[in-house]
């Protein structure tokens, strides 16, 4: 056989090139056509710097939902619920456990303290009827990793040693969640699948690691034996929960028509990468931690709902630029107006927004609005990745006149005094993204719906 110059043509190895004939076959041309996913997640987000009250929201959202995942973060999240006057109290089950007809799904993202997972079932078993069962509709990936004791003790220690070396420490909840996910990302940290696999296998490999934070850390208290015989019995009553994630969300999303609902934990300036960086959680809390989080083709994201209070509150440290405007509630909890550049994560991450504890604001006889950053007079285009920068900024307000009535009553729009609306409305023009439900108070029933 000769090719175009004549030449005969050989293969890699020398050897001639022999022309096979074809048989042919129609190609199937309904595999080049581009689908519309059959089912799309719903996706539920904080838009600040967390307890913008997602539980409720996804609460809200998961009555009538077939699936609800949680995809990123750990037990350092809460999530609060009220239903029948009883408050449940989450930070690593799904809020929508409480849907009984629901599956709830813990996914390959989030990092699980095995003993905080099965004591918050049992607290909140013990409060009400609403967890009853729930063994028997949760699934959690075999791909999830493990955060073990000595995680949240080293947790401590660098918090410590922050403060001793720096003088300021990184706010941590001490739960263990950054040294596990340093862990998944040295690729010597241990999985779901290994704790229910072989149990002699994943005891050699648990010593290693308990061994590498010794190095590291040699005034860690580790009980390995101890925590081993706990892991072995936890081993037990974890195996008929665990499933393949991956294949559990693919028969999800491609199967029979369902409602699938992500809840996502922390917030957008808590996220790893677009946060206060280096003030911030260990996982990417905005809408890219639910494709890597749950094994979620982008395509396959439908409508996400960014949550913002209608205030300001930060727990822990990192800057704060209008801090002290408002009083300080609590200990920790440090307390601020409502930032506009501070919510530009809602444009890329939220097409809907949830605006909740809008009844906070009901005693207050003016509302400021911060509206753009400052930097030696200077306005700033966005909002700045460096915190050295963040913590000189200077913030221009927009004051609007408060309502000082209440509106915990209030059930649609209309009935919100008219004061209320034009700050709904002025947040929607500020941000250009549509305001869905406003919350003004604790339970699902007063979410008022707007559209």
């Amino acid at each position: 056989m000769a090719n175009r110059n004549g030449q005969e043509s050989v293969s890699l190895n020398g050897e001639p090139v022999v022309k096979r004939p074809r048989d042919s076959v129609e190609p199937d041309l309904s595999l080049r056509a581009l689908k519309e996913p059959q089912n799309k997640v719903t996706v539920v987000l904080g838009a600040q710097w967390g307890d913008e009250g997602k539980g409720k929201v996804v609460d809200l959202l998961a009555m009538d939902a077939d699936i609800v995942c949680r995809c990123q973060g750990g037990n350092n999240a809460g999530h609060t619920v009220v239903v029948d006057s009883v408050e449940y109290d989450f930070h690593l089950l799904p809020s929508g456990v409480l849907n009984k007809k629901a599956t709830s799904f813990i996914g390959n993202g989030v990092v699980i303290h095995l003993p905080g997972l099965f004591e918050e079932a049992e607290k909140n078993l013990n409060k009400g009827k609403g967890l009853q069962g729930w063994e028997e509709r949760l699934k959690i990936s075999d791909r999830a990793h493990i955060v073990f004791n000595f995680h949240q003790a080293v947790d401590g220690i660098q918090e410590q040693q922050r403060q001793q070396q720096e003088g300021k420490n990184l706010g941590t909840t001490k739960k263990g969640i950054g040294p596990a996910y340093s862990s998944k990302a040295a690729r010597n940290g241990l999985r779901v699948c290994d704790l229910v696999s072989d149990f002699k296998v994943f005891e050699d490999k648990f010593r290693m690691l308990a061994e590498h934070f010794l190095t590291m850390y040699p005034n860690l208290n580790v009980d390995v034996d101890g925590e081993l015989k706990q892991l072995k019995e936890f081993a037990e009553r974890l195996r008929p929960l665990v499933t393949d994630g991956v294949y559990f969300m693919h028969k999800a999303l491609t199967g029979p028509s369902k409602k699938i609902l992500v809840e996502g934990a922390n917030a957008a300036l808590l996220d790893i990468d677009f946060g206060t960086y280096p003030f911030v959680t260990s996982s990417n809390c905005t809408v890219g931690g639910v494709c890597t989080g749950l094994g979620v083709p982008p395509s396959y994201v439908g409508r996400v709902y960014g949550v913002v209070k209608a205030y300001t509150t930060r727990v822990g440290v990192g800057a704060f630029p209008t801090e002290n405007k408002m009083v300080k509630s609590f200990n920790l909890l440090r307390t601020m107006w409502l930032v506009g550049p501070d919510l530009g994560s809602i444009r890329p991450h939220g097409q809907r927004i949830a605006l909740t504890k809008l009844d906070i604001l009901d005693t207050l006889p003016e509302i400021k609005v911060g509206v753009a950053y400052k930097v030696d007079g200077e306005p700033l285009p966005s909002f700045p990745a460096n915190m050295d920068v963040l913590t000189r900024v200077s913030v221009d307000y927009q004051t609007l006149p408060g309502w000082r009535c209440s509106t915990e009553s209030a059930r649609s729009f209309e009935e919100l005094p008219s004061q209320a609306q034009n700050y709904i409305r002025f947040i929607e023009d500020f941000l250009q993204v549509p305001v869905k439900w406003v919350g003004v108070g604790k339970s699902r029933e007063s979410m008022i719906k707007l559209f």
